[in-house]
């Protein structure tokens, strides 16, 4: 599947450009070719939605609830699901998070990410330990859920791919566990919709959440799809126009005002238009290009690099489940006797490869996995741990439709040669990331 950027070339501190590799995925995919021909065609006829008598804003209003449409199907939700939308994953686990019922319980894994880590502060929480397998996953959820109180409303916070190791989480058998004990569960599925389909029904969890950003639409969209209930009794997330049937004003001089109890409760404010139809752009895409071909080419990928990584001693390769269990192309590593920044700076600068380096907003499970607690990493040059001592920060590589089998190849040279040679070019410490020192 072809994506934007794949011709794009960059400079190199060594001299020369070379095609750029994009390798950073689970940060932001990049945007599918399809993708951005189906908003640059529409662009033209772009004009408000769901406030307008003129056909532009009609045929922006049709487009805008087809978009809706085609995510409700392509999610396999069940009737009467509501598909929301919003800026992106964090934002939809945080409208979920306020339209919780009171004296809602709240059973989240450490080793989520932020964006489903950190929403529920208002609720009543129970952290989880990181399990080590699928399933003491779902015995730890069990556990946890058995000593709650049965009549009160409860939910269950899940990934569905690990944004650090890439590994699938047992997410049927979550869900039937939570149901099981009376308790509700949301989906984190930002890194698992782009590499596998997601099915509501199938995996009968109650809500999914997932962003445009990593499903190769980047224009600044979000969802939330699952039960209405929850949602059409909560206070609007955002106060305003589109969230409103009518306004009224009291004769004691109030406002009464009747929300919708359509998903346009929670979609305050002229919506983003052209983020949605670029999700619904790149749902399309993905279900024409069939996700066991696509699965077959990242599983390809995967074998790559983790053979590649496997062949350097120095490498260790972060892992939750092992080495057995299904994953998406999201690998952390770190390196022996190298800071992550400064490796991670050497693969841009002198191979034209871009990665990530440090925690990946995901700190307790990064930490869990390193062995290490909080706390400063050393100058730019120097590892980021003494010999001997855990690492504190990782590198992060991650790719998906559109990568290829060269930016992979070229990423495991790479490796192996700043391990064994060392980095070409000096670096330095600025606003605390390490660059290229020019000077």
């Amino acid at each position: 599947m072809p994506v934007l950027g794949r011709d794009v070339t960059v400079p190199l501190v060594t001299g020369g450009e070379v095609t750029y590799a994009a390798l950073d995925y689970a940060a932001s995919a990049p945007a599918l070719q399809r993708v951005w021909d189906d908003v640059a065609a529409y662009a033209p006829y772009y004009g408000s939605v769901h406030r307008g008598a003129g056909y532009l804003s009609q045929l922006s209003t049709d487009l805008f609830e087809n978009s809706r449409r085609t995510v409700h199907e392509f999610l396999g939700c069940r009737d009467g699901d509501q598909v929301v939308f919003t800026r992106s994953t964090t934002d939809s686990l945080n409208l979920l998070a306020a339209a919780l019922p009171a004296g809602c319980e709240v059973f989240v894994f450490e080793t989520e990410h932020h964006a489903s880590l950190l929403p529920w502060s208002d609720a009543r929480v129970t952290y989880l330990d990181a399990p080590r397998t699928p399933a003491e996953a779902v015995h730890t959820l069990e556990r946890a859920l058995a000593g709650r109180d049965p009549y009160g409303p409860a939910l269950v916070c899940v990934t569905g791919a690990s944004n650090v190791t890439g590994e699938l989480w047992p997410v049927r058998e979550l869900a039937a566990a939570a149901h099981a004990h009376g308790a509700r569960i949301v989906l984190d599925a930002a890194q698992l919709a782009p590499h596998h389909p997601v099915s509501v029904e199938e995996l009968d969890v109650d809500w999914v959440a997932f962003s445009g950003h990593k499903l190769y639409a980047p224009f600044g969209s979000g969802v939330l799809a699952g039960r209405a209930d929850w949602l059409q009794e909560a206070e609007p997330y955002l106060a305003g126009g589109g969230a409103s049937r009518t306004v009224a004003r009291r004769a004691d001089g109030g406002v009464d005002v009747e929300w919708h109890t359509t998903a346009a409760r929670h979609e305050a404010g002229s919506p983003n238009v052209i983020g949605v139809y670029a999700i619904a752009s790149a749902c399309k895409a993905l279900t024409e290009a069939g996700f066991d071909s696509l699965v077959a080419r990242e599983r390809h990928l995967i074998d790559t690099v983790r053979a590649g990584l496997a062949g350097v001693p120095e490498v260790r390769v972060l892992s939750l489940f092992g080495d057995d269990v299904p994953r998406v192309g999201v690998i952390s590593f770190v390196v022996d006797g190298w800071n992550s920044s400064h490796f991670a700076a050497a693969l841009s600068a002198e191979y034209g490869i871009g990665v990530r380096d440090g925690l990946f907003c995901a700190h307790p499970l990064v930490r869990t996995l390193l062995g290490s607690e909080p706390q400063d990493v050393g100058e730019c040059g120097a590892p980021d741990a003494a010999p001997g001592e855990r690492s504190l920060n990782a590198i992060r590589v991650s790719f998906g439709a559109g990568t290829p089998d060269e930016h992979v190849e070229r990423f495991v040279t790479a490796v192996r040669e700043l391990v064994r040679e060392g980095a070409q070019w000096k670096y330095r410490t600025e606003d605390g990331r390490c660059v290229p020192d020019r000077g």
